[in-house]
């Protein structure tokens, strides 16, 4: 049984494991960019591509590695495809990033 203050090493390790991840996934530009987009909702690959000037194939290229590292999911209605994101803790990290980097609307309480 584990001292109340004695660190979980295998626990601490698979959460850095995931950490890592997650940022990796993150230090891509376009991979980036398409994940602050989907901060705003679910988006098919056409908004996506207006929305981020990312083009054909890099942007399937790019949302087939989000898809593997199960940070965005994918829904097909028709012929179309709906991104959205899938990972909380994505989520959370886009939105700090968002405040610390993302220009503010002049008009906008800061």
């Amino acid at each position: 049984m584990n001292a109340p203050n004695t660190i979980d090493i295998a626990r601490l390790q698979a959460a850095a494991g995931d950490a890592s991840a997650l940022l990796k996934a993150l230090s891509n530009p376009d991979r980036l960019l398409l994940l602050c987009q989907l901060t705003q909702g679910e988006m098919n690959v056409s908004e996506l591509e207006v929305h981020t000037g990312i083009r054909q194939p890099t942007l399937s290229q790019q949302l087939t590695v989000l898809r593997q590292g199960q940070l965005v999911q994918a829904r097909r209605d028709g012929k179309q495809i709906y991104y959205s994101i899938a990972s909380a803790p994505a989520l959370a990290v886009l939105q700090l990033l968002y405040q610390l980097y993302c220009p503010q609307n002049e008009g906008e309480a800061t």
